[in-house]
C-alpha cells in the first residue's frame, strides 16, 4: 500500500534515491547540457548538490524529525549548490523545508512545498527562461495543486506526470534545445527527482550504495588554460575559503603575473567562467543590487535562518569579470565555497480536448461578468503580488481544453504574455492570445465567441471585433498642463486614446461624455463604459445616454481596481 505520509525515515531514504539516481545518470544529464552554456556539467553540478544536502542530513544522525531532516537538506544544498541546475535543486529542497513543520510531510505538503520551492526558484534567477527546469517545476507544481485528491500517492504521481510532459516539451519552447535535439538538462534532473519520490511514496524497494561525490575541475588549471582530464575523479569535498581576494581576483583577472603562454587567447572564451560562492553576514539586496550587471544567469538563493531577514545565501553568475565579482563579494560579507568554473521516453501527454476563454480581469464585478460570459477569470490588480503567469497557465489547465484562446485585456506584459505563451505548451495546450487592450475590448470580443467554428475562425471574429472597437481611457490630469485638447489643471481629468487628449474636464463625468462624443464621430451605434468604482457616483447611465445621439445604446459596469478611472469602448 503506498504512504500515507512521509516520516524523517523516508524522507532521508527519498533523498538516499535521489542522491544514488542521480550520481548514476549523471553523465546522461551531463549530455543534455547545451543551455544557458553547453558546458555539460548539469548532471555533475545535481549530483554534487544533493549529496551536499544528504551529508548534512547525516550529521544529525538517529532523529525522528522531519522538519529537522528537511531543514538539513536545504541547508546543505544550499550551502553546497553548484551551477545553475545545483541552485534550483536547493530551492526546491528550501521549498521542501519551508512546508515541513507539521511532523510529517503528506499530499497538501507537497502540493505547498513546490508551489514554495517554485516561488523561491523565481524570486532566485534574476531572468526566468521559460523551456528549462523554471516550465518544468511549474507544471509539477500546477498538477499537484490540481490533483483530484489529497492523497499523498496521487498528488506525487500527478506532479511527475505532469513534469515528464513538460519536460517532453520543453524544445518546442527554447531554440538551443531545438538545435541540438535534446530536453532541458534541469528539467531532467528534476523530474528524477519527483519519479524517486514516487517510488518511495510507493515503498518500492532500493539498492542503495553510497555515491562518490564528483569533483569539480581544478581552478587553477581551469584559469591557466592546463588540460583537464575528460574522466571526472571521484574526491572529498574540499574547502574553499580564501583570505586573499585581492591576490585570488589578480590570478583570475589573467594578470602579468602569470607566464605569456598560459594566458588565454584573446575572443577564446577561456576567461567565462561560472563563479559560485556562499556569502553569510550580508545584505542581500545590495549583494544583488553590486554583481548583477557584472554577469549573466545571476542567482542569490537565500537561506533564509528563520528570522525573516536572511543574511546568507548562495551566489551564482556566469561572468567574463570574476576578479572584479571575487573583489565585490569579499567586501559585502563572510565568503566561504567559493568555486569557479570555465564554461565553454517518449511521454503520454495528458488529453485536452474542446476550447474556452480565459481573461485576466481586476476582481469583483465585471470578473464576474466575464465569467457570466463565458470565460475563465483570473482576477488580478494592478497591486497584486501573486505570479500572474502561474495564474494564468493553471487556470488553462484547469478547464481540461485543447484550445485556449487568451485575453489579457491590457494588464499583462509583453514579457509576461511570452511567458504564458510558451509555458502553456508544457501541457500541450494551444494558446492563442488576442490583442485586447483594454476591459471593454475584451468584453467585445468576447461577445462573439463560438466554439463551434474551427479555432483559426473563431480567432479571426473576436479580434476583428476588439480591433474595429474605438477606445478611450479617462485619466486624472495630475499636473498642470498644455495638451491637444487644450490647458488643464492638477485636479482636472482627461479623456484619452493611445495617441492623443480628447478632452479635459472638471470632472469623470464630463470627460465620459466628451470622450463617448468624440468617438461616435466617426459613427457608432454602442458605447460601453467601464467606471473605476471610486468614481463610480459621478457617472450616472442615464445622464450620459441623454448627452448622446438617440440611436446610440449604452451600457456600464462598475470595476474594482481598473487601474484608471473609467474606460470607453465604441463599436
Amino acid at each position: 500500500m503506498p504512504k500515507q505520509y512521509l516520516d524523517a525515515h523516508d524522507l532521508t531514504g527519498w533523498a538516499r534515491r535521489v542522491v544514488a539516481e542521480l550520481e548514476a545518470r549523471r553523465t546522461e544529464i551531463n549530455a543534455l547540457n547545451v543551455f544557458p552554456v553547453p558546458d555539460s556539467d548539469t548532471g555533475s553540478n545535481m549530483a554534487y548538490t544533493m549529496a551536499a544536502a544528504l551529508r548534512e542530513v547525516d550529521k544529525l544522525g538517529e532523529t525522528s524529525d522531519v522538519s529537522a531532516v528537511a531543514a538539513a537538506l536545504a541547508s546543505g544544498s544550499v550551502r553546497g549548490a553548484r551551477g545553475n541546475s545545483g541552485v534550483v535543486l536547493s530551492q526546491v529542497l528550501r521549498g521542501l523545508a519551508h512546508c515541513a513543520m507539521s511532523g510529517r510531510i503528506d499530499g497538501e505538503s507537497i502540493r505547498q512545498s513546490l508551489a514554495a520551492g517554485y516561488n523561491f526558484v523565481v524570486k532566485a534567477i534574476t531572468e526566468p527562461v521559460e523551456g528549462t527546469v523554471i516550465t518544468v517545476l511549474r507544471a509539477a507544481s500546477i498538477a499537484a495543486d490540481q490533483a483530484e485528491t489529497s492523497l499523498l500517492i496521487d498528488v506525487v504521481s500527478q506532479a511527475a506526470d505532469a513534469a515528464r510532459v513538460a519536460l517532453a516539451k520543453t524544445p518546442s519552447q527554447l531554440q538551443a534545445l531545438r538545435d541540438a535535439g535534446v530536453v532541458d538538462a534541469g528539467g531532467r534532473g528534476l523530474v528524477i527527482l519527483l519519479d524517486a519520490l514516487v517510488a518511495e511514496v510507493e515503498g518500492r524497494a532500493r539498492d542503495f550504495t553510497p555515491p562518490p561525490v564528483a569533483g569539480s575541475v581544478d581552478m587553477f588549471g581551469s584559469i591557466t588554460g592546463a588540460r583537464v582530464v575528460g574522466q571526472e575523479v571521484s574526491v572529498a569535498r574540499v574547502d574553499r575559503s580564501f583570505g586573499q581576494p585581492e591576490k585570488l581576483a589578480e590570478i583570475v583577472s589573467h594578470s602579468a603575473s602569470l607566464p605569456q603562454a598560459e594566458k588565454p587567447a584573446a575572443g577564446s572564451g577561456r576567461d567565462y567562467l561560472e563563479v559560485m560562492f556562499f556569502i553569510e553576514h550580508a545584505d542581500l539586496a545590495r549583494v544583488r543590487s553590486e554583481l548583477q550587471h557584472l554577469g549573466d544567469s545571476f542567482i542569490v538563493a537565500e537561506l533564509n535562518a528563520g528570522t525573516g531577514h536572511p543574511t546568507a545565501a548562495t551566489v551564482h553568475i556566469h561572468t567574463r569579470m570574476a576578479g572584479k565579482v571575487i573583489e565585490k563579494a569579499f567586501s559585502l560579507g563572510q565568503v566561504s565555497n567559493l568555486n569557479l568554473e570555465v564554461l565553454p521516453d517518449r511521454v503520454e501527454a495528458e488529453v485536452f480536448q474542446g476550447r474556452c476563454v480565459v481573461a485576466v480581469t481586476p476582481p469583483g464585478f465585471l470578473a464576474q461578468l466575464y465569467r457570466d460570459a463565458g470565460a475563465h477569470v483570473v482576477e488580478f490588480s494592478g497591486s497584486d503580488e501573486r505570479d500572474i503567469v502561474r495564474e494564468v497557465v493553471a487556470t488553462a489547465r484547469a478547464t481540461g481544453r485543447a484550445e485556449i484562446i487568451f485575453l489579457p485585456n491590457g494588464i499583462l506584459t509583453k514579457f509576461q504574455l511570452t511567458s504564458v505563451e510558451r509555458s502553456s505548451q508544457a501541457f500541450e495546450q494551444s494558446m492563442t492570445i488576442l490583442a485586447t487592450g483594454s476591459l471593454v475590448k475584451g468584453l467585445a470580443s468576447l461577445s462573439v465567441h463560438d466554439p463551434q467554428q474551427p479555432l483559426a475562425v473563431d480567432a479571426y471574429a473576436m479580434l476583428e471585433v476588439a480591433a474595429a472597437m474605438r477606445t478611450a481611457r479617462v485619466v486624472p490630469a495630475g499636473k498642470a498642463k498644455l495638451t491637444q485638447a487644450g490647458p488643464c489643471g492638477k485636479d482636472d481629468v482627461l479623456a484619452v486614446t493611445e495617441s492623443e487628449t480628447l478632452a479635459v474636464a472638471e470632472s469623470v463625468g464630463d470627460a465620459v461624455v466628451a470622450a463617448c462624443r468624440s468617438l461616435l464621430a466617426s459613427g457608432g451605434e454602442q458605447v460601453t463604459i467601464v467606471v473605476d468604482e471610486s468614481c463610480a457616483d459621478d457617472v450616472d447611465c442615464q445622464w450620459v445616454r441623454a448627452g448622446l445621439p438617440k440611436h446610440v445604446d449604452v451600457v456600464m459596469y462598475p470595476a474594482t481596481g481598473l487601474g484608471v478611472l473609467a474606460e470607453i469602448g465604441v463599436e
